[in-house]
């Protein structure tokens, strides 16, 4: 590539999965499919959790907001990843990169403790039965959605002044989907090593702290629930906090495997994968998590279907 200004600001080529016309091809269709179902699949579940209100609970209101993020989170990257692999357009402007990039992050970091806030509430319910009502209240658990949505403003925020302080004199060639920050950092020509520290020690935190909540949360469970006597009411709690343990851990799983590690280090195929899997079927599998293991849901279904059925009747 030729040699950039030093204080211009370039447009980046994002090299998505393969060169192959062919697979590019597939991948396309895949993906859109793939997309289709996440839209579908998060649009209905806010749909039926907001129609039926025997679904109007704290879990409920927060689950809502996790198809929200979900829904966000592939709107942010796969349009712009089928439209570089169905037209020969890679390129993607140095401000809509950097866009892209605050917007991933905010989403990410929200959904963390989105998470974690989902898993106090199922230690209340489980712990704490005869105070859930009061201790889950609209206030509290707006307080935590706000805080969510803050704390994963101010980790967005931090990344992004941090890569804001680049110069990008070389390859202007992403080896990715999107415009991550490990892939943008390597990119550049500046002393990267500073920036890299204040990101992974903004980036752990939100993970570490939201780990932290989430696991003790589900310790109190576990010691709660060993107590319990009956063995329908342990497969009754366990089944309360199966979907969202499912969740936690394909989430959490992909996240430290990803990002804990140094942006040098950057392996293209495993990373590849991996990028796809968070930022493309990740968000389609938690609206499916909770509606094909969460009876309620079924429920809920059922009741909104047979309720539309007798409006269309009268």
């Amino acid at each position: 590539m030729n040699a950039w200004n030093h204080t211009s600001k370039p447009d980046f080529i994002l090299m998505g999965l393969t060169d192959s016309r062919e697979i590019q091809l597939v991948l396309s269709v895949l993906f859109l499919l793939i997309y289709l179902v996440t839209v579908l699949g998060n649009i209905s579940m806010i749909l039926i959790i907001r129609l039926d209100v025997q679904l109007h609970t704290p879990m409920y209101f927060f689950l809502t907001h996790l198809s929200f993020l979900d829904l966000s989170y592939s709107t942010t990257i796969t349009p712009k990843t089928l439209q570089s692999l169905l037209t020969s357009t890679k390129d993607i402007f140095f401000l809509g990169c950097f866009t892209q990039m605050y917007f991933f992050v905010l989403l990410a970091a929200t959904e963390c403790f989105l998470l974690s806030s989902m898993a106090y509430d199922r230690y209340v319910a489980i712990c704490n039965p005869l105070h859930y009502s009061v201790v889950m209240s609209n206030r509290f658990c707006c307080a935590l959605l706000t805080g969510s949505y803050v704390f994963g403003a101010v980790d967005s925020t931090v990344n992004m002044l941090c890569m804001s302080t680049l110069d990008f004199c070389n390859s202007n060639v992403i080896h990715d989907l999107f415009c991550d920050t490990s892939p943008v950092i390597a990119l550049s020509c500046s002393n990267t090593h500073d920036i890299e520290f204040i990101i992974f020690i903004s980036a752990g935190s939100t993970l570490l702290l939201s780990l932290i909540t989430t696991f003790s949360s589900y310790v109190s469970i576990l010691s709660t629930v060993v107590k319990i006597n009956s063995t329908s009411g342990k497969q009754k709690a366990f089944s309360t906090c199966a979907s969202h343990i499912l969740a936690v851990t394909i989430f959490y799983g992909t996240i430290i495997f990803t990002h804990l590690k140094s942006n040098k280090s950057v392996s293209l195929g495993k990373d590849q994968v991996a990028s796809v899997f968070y930022t493309i079927v990740l968000p389609m599998l938690n609206p499916l998590i909770y509606s094909l293991r969460n009876k309620e849901v079924k429920c809920a279904v059922g009741r909104v279907i047979q309720k539309r059925e007798r409006n269309l009747d009268k």
